[in-house]
């Protein structure tokens, strides 16, 4: 029986986490929930996975949560907040293992903790790895804890490269779908909404993933985690525009072979993947073959895509680049969903941010988070002007 902590979990990734445990009562269990803001989701899952304990975002939240399980008579279960609390749920002495699923860095600290207490951990968080990487996989190296992938690229290329030795790997394809832009003619970017990019043509996701899907920062972002994932630099990882989304990664090796992973479009499958890792269970996420009938493949145009380029430019020099791409990013996307600036002002917002940022690699999470609001803050005042 594997006991999980789950960070996000009333997110998309931790209700689907929460769903494998559904389906497998017999190697999972719930140890603590780390719930964010989300008091009514978060009360429901203490009724039904009775938790040891759940973290809230704010003291104000969890004093209502606590009050909820006092009216309804449910002991035993420890409600803390705020990052501390957060910590608590990833470190907890009864977690086998621990899902990050948290949106953005917020996660950083927690999975940080758990790397170092020695647990293994499955990362859905990107941010994580874009801003915080070198620090999360040399503390893994040092205290052998695995940090598994649960994005359904890098599920794919983790899955593909067990095949063969690092070695051998001549490149890592990162498959995009190109988001709902991929044909729309370059001078007609000024004036795309915020309703039209959230309109995502494949996956269901959260908005900043959706915009972020739009621009493709998001497969940028995607190729530094493979750097940080995988040891492999920049010049390695490629990216191929592939509508069907039905090949979510591939593998190149030096001898012309390319392995690709195909699997249903459910985050169930890369879920179970790093739940049950090295173990394969069966399930009935099967996928209909009928759907290999066509497949796509091309070139991003980096001219009506430049997000891509950016990232590139930001893995090439790491650190804090890294982190300021992520931080201007999310900042700028925030502002577009708010009709503050147009699709357009958010690479012209991560290009200036990127300009300002001096060179530096930050050693401790610490220095990491500074070097994120700093570059939160300069983005807060070029769209300000």
């Amino acid at each position: 029986m594997k006991r999980l902590a789950i960070l996000g979990s009333t997110g998309s990734i931790g209700q689907s986490t929460l769903s494998i445990v559904e389906q497998f009562p017999e190697r999972y269990s719930v140890a603590t929930l780390a719930a964010g803001r989300n008091l009514d989701e978060a009360f429901a899952q203490c009724v039904r996975w009775r938790p040891k304990v759940v973290s809230m975002a704010t003291d104000e939240l969890a004093l209502g949560l606590w009050a909820r399980l006092r009216e309804d008579h449910i002991s035993g279960i420890e409600v803390v907040h705020g990052s501390a609390g957060t910590v608590a749920v990833a470190t907890h002495s009864e977690a086998d293992f621990v899902v990050s699923a948290i949106v953005g860095v917020a996660g950083l600290e927690a999975t940080h903790a758990a790397i170092l207490a020695g647990k293994p951990v499955g990362l859905a968080n990107k941010e994580c790895m874009v801003a915080a990487g070198e620090i999360l996989t040399a503390a893994a190296r040092e205290h052998n804890v695995p940090i598994l992938p649960i994005d359904s690229e890098h599920n794919a290329v983790h899955q593909c490269l067990r095949v063969g030795e690092h070695r051998e790997v001549k490149a890592i394809w990162l498959t995009a779908s190109g988001g709902p832009f991929r044909q729309t003619p370059i001078e007609q970017f000024a004036a795309i909404t915020p309703e039209q990019a959230l309109k995502h043509p494949t996956w269901v996701m959260g908005r900043r993933i959706t915009i972020d899907s739009a621009t493709m920062l998001n497969k940028g972002l995607e190729v530094i985690e493979a750097c940080r994932l995988f040891d492999v630099g920049p010049e390695k990882v490629r990216v191929t525009v592939h509508p069907q989304s039905t090949v979510h990664s591939m593998v190149e090796y030096v001898d012309g072979s390319i392995l690709a992973q195909i699997s249903v479009t459910d985050m169930r499958l890369p879920i179970l993947y790093a739940l049950a890792f090295p173990e394969r269970p069966a399930s009935n996420l099967t996928f209909d073959l009928s759907k290999l009938r066509h497949l796509d493949f091309e070139e991003p145009d980096l001219k009506r895509f430049p997000c891509l380029r950016l990232a590139f430019e930001a893995a090439a020099k790491g650190g804090a680049h890294c982190i300021a791409l992520n931080a201007a990013d999310e900042v700028a996307v925030e502002a577009f969903l708010e009709r503050k600036t147009s699709f357009m002002g958010i690479p012209r917002t991560i290009e200036a941010v990127l300009a300002a940022t001096p060179e530096s690699h930050p050693a401790t999470i610490a220095e990491v988070l500074r070097a994120d609001e700093d570059a939160r803050e300069t983005a807060r005042r070029l769209l300000a002007r």
